[in-house]
């Protein structure tokens, strides 16, 4: 049955990337656009792999939930169709920078091909997700060091800042996988310890009561990592993202809001020591936080990106300009940090709706995987795995309407970024395999009675 509806809705990417490319090599000839026959072998190519990749997975994981990977690959084929649209019209509007552009498409292409692969690759060799709980420490030290390496031997990508690894051609932001790697340390780690988080064991008043030091030490180590990202390598983004996933698990795990308010104003009263001790920690918090309050003090400068956004996003109106019509390659990182302001302006406020519904039913089926799962360990995986994806599209979106400062942080499935797009998948593959787990063992024990 979940193989059957699978399949049907796995029409729905389908569709998209069809219409979408029909629509891309349609548009007036005054629009940059890629050539007809080029367009027309992504769409065959990219469709047969997406349907490899259904009967794959069914294969695979023949019981996992139904609805997480067609919802993943309608969001991940949304934004390659935009980057097709794109890259032509970046190259004419930007001269200058052409060559960084020339070819983006087609490399997204092919990570996604890669992705699809390392995502069929984890299903086929974790066969117990509970195993990963043994490489917690393992998991957490890797992390580490990948991004504390980037500071000696990382790539500056213009902004001052060594947040990449570049191999050739290929550029990794390790941030992305110390997402998914710290995500395994808590939930194990917690799971492990989680008696302890309301035990009478633990010292201190009855009101807030802490668990020996001992224990503390590695959540006091990871909140240190949270602060190490956040003043040293200035990613103001994955910081506020790796703080609020701790929070949420914990949370999840103790039961108690006590832990999370004093996690929160730990974080708060650092940061105010740390910004008023050494002011030029604070330097890219301080400005992203003006120029998100007045950007148009600095229309000419630092707040043309928001300003640009902004207009984009209302030049669209509710049914949009369509798809190759507008003009939203005048947003600085449209490609990237800001595609949510591509999409609003082509395909309109409705066009908006549908991606957030799709993020919305992401993130609601993923918690649906987490409260299925059989063990404490995969329920906190999954939990945090589904925080990661929510979160970051939170963050995102609210940087580019100006609810919150704009952050570097790209849109799960949809920005451009090969590291991204890969780790993303990395995380539909571990949740579709407790997915099948937990449906399998509901399945015997039905059997059994």
């Amino acid at each position: 049955m979940s193989a059957e509806v699978e399949g049907r809705l796995i029409r729905l990417p389908v569709l998209v990337l069809i219409v979408g490319m029909i629509l891309v090599v349609s548009a007036p000839v005054a629009t940059a656009k890629p050539p007809v026959f080029t367009a027309l072998v992504v769409a065959a190519g990219v469709t047969i792999l997406l349907y490899v990749t259904h009967l794959l997975v069914r294969w695979l994981v023949p019981r996992a939930d139904h609805m997480l990977l067609p919802l993943a690959l309608t969001l991940t084929v949304l934004g390659l169709l935009f980057l097709w649209r794109l890259e032509p019209s970046l190259m004419l509007a930007d001269p200058d920078h052409a060559d960084e552009y020339k070819g983006m498409a087609l490399k997204q292409t092919l990570v996604l091909a890669a992705s699809l692969a390392v995502m069929l690759l984890v299903m086929a060799r974790l066969r117990n997700v509970s195993a990963l709980r043994r490489y917690k420490y393992i998991a957490a030290l890797v992390g580490l060091a990948l991004v504390a390496a980037t500071m000696i031997f990382g790539t500056d990508t213009g902004s001052g800042v060594r947040l990449w690894y570049r191999i050739g051609f290929f550029t990794f932001q390790p941030s992305e996988l110390l997402k998914v790697l710290l995500v395994i340390f808590v939930a194990g780690y917690l799971d492990d310890k989680r008696y302890l988080l309301s035990d009478s064991q633990s010292t201190g008043h009855r009101s807030m009561r802490l668990p020996p030091l001992p224990y503390l030490s590695p959540m006091l180590a990871l909140w240190s990592v949270a602060l190490l990202i956040f003043f040293v390598e200035r990613d103001q983004g994955s910081a506020l993202l790796f703080f609020c996933v701790f929070l949420i698990i914990l949370y999840v795990a103790s039961g108690n809001p006590r832990y999370v308010l004093g996690g929160i104003a730990l974080f708060i009263t650092t940061v105010t020591l740390v910004s008023l001790l050494f002011p030029r920690a604070m330097s890219t918090a301080a400005v992203r936080y003006t120029t998100w309050l007045d950007p148009w003090s600095q229309a000419a400068d630092r707040g043309h990106q928001m300003i640009q956004s902004v207009f984009a996003m209302t030049s669209g109106g509710v049914m949009g300009t369509g798809i190759a019509y507008g003009q939203p390659y005048w947003v600085p990182a449209v490609h990237t940090d800001l595609i949510s302001a591509a999409i609003s302006e082509e395909l309109g406020l409705a066009g908006m709706i549908v991606v957030l519904c799709l993020i919305a039913m992401l993130v609601y089926r993923g918690l649906r995987i987490a409260l299925s799962a059989r063990w404490g360990f995969e329920q906190l995986l999954a939990l945090g795995l589904t925080v990661v994806l929510g979160l970051q599209s939170l963050i995102i979106l609210g940087g580019a309407t100006k609810l919150i400062p704009l952050t570097g942080v790209t849109l799960p499935f949809v920005s451009y970024g090969g590291s991204s797009l890969l780790i993303n998948w990395v995380i539909i593959g571990i949740l579709l395999r407790i997915s099948n787990a937990s449906t399998k063992s509901d399945d015997a024990e039905a059997d059994a009675n």
